[in-house]
């Protein structure tokens, strides 16, 4: 009897053991370290990969939102990481990301700040410097684009008003929802945020195109400027 389809976990080395714990019981199975660690492909001399994969996510907290944030130069750092793992795992963050602006995508049609967040969270929640992105919808609040107006530096970003308005009526654009985020992590509007937002609200006004919400992002929640009744005060 030919028992070498059977191989179990102990015969595997050590590197491929998740890949057979996946095949054998599923994606759900691995753990973050188990999943990272089939990204890594292999280890080092010294540790194996999902020693790895456990030593880099414990540099992150254990927390996914941080380890998105690394760069490729930031995940070179650790000691078994070349240009072309850092990259796989960058690649395989950036589907995630997609993944979840897809899923947004599906909403259609902005009926609260949560949907608008749920469409500018995938795009904002991992940066570390201020960029701000605008949701341009029609009269009946259906999306017609999402896109990414300014990118600045780690405490802040310009945003054009004349950007914004341009593409809202290339779009056909009646109603727009402004976002930008906060690397620190503060959600407080500043009086520069207060007062940017009553400019565009009101120029919008004299173009009937209407500033529906401004939202500022954080890596775990976010503020809203209409919840909060803040859009014309």
């Amino acid at each position: 009897m030919d028992t070498s389809s059977k191989s179990t976990l102990k015969t595997w080395a050590q590197d491929d053991q998740p890949r057979e714990k996946l095949l054998s019981k599923g994606k759900e199975s691995l753990s973050n370290s188990e999943l990272l660690a089939i990204l890594l492909g292999s280890g080092s001399k010294n540790e194996t990969a999902v020693e790895l994969a456990k030593r880099i996510l414990e540099q992150c907290e254990n927390n996914l939102i941080e380890l998105s944030k690394l760069s490729i130069n930031d995940l070179k750092k650790f000691k078994g990481v070349g240009v072309v793992k850092a990259i796989t795992i960058e690649a395989a963050l950036e589907l995630g990301r997609r993944r979840q602006l897809s899923d947004a995508k599906e909403f259609a049609k902005i009926t609260c700040s949560r949907d608008s967040y749920n469409f500018f969270k995938s795009k904002m929640e991992d940066l570390k410097h201020e960029e701000a992105w605008i949701i341009y919808l029609d009269r009946g609040n259906k999306v017609i684009s999402v896109e990414n107006i300014s990118k600045g530096g780690l405490h802040a970003t310009i945003i054009d008003h004349k950007i914004i308005f341009k593409k809202a009526i290339e779009l056909n654009s009646s109603n727009i929802i402004l976002a930008h985020n906060h690397p620190s992590g503060v959600l407080t509007p500043s009086k520069q945020d207060i007062q940017m937002t009553k400019q565009i609200f009101q120029a919008g006004k004299i173009m009937d195109i209407n500033l529906l919400d401004h939202l500022i992002i954080s890596s775990t929640s976010y503020y809203s400027f209409a919840d909060d009744n803040k859009i014309e005060s």
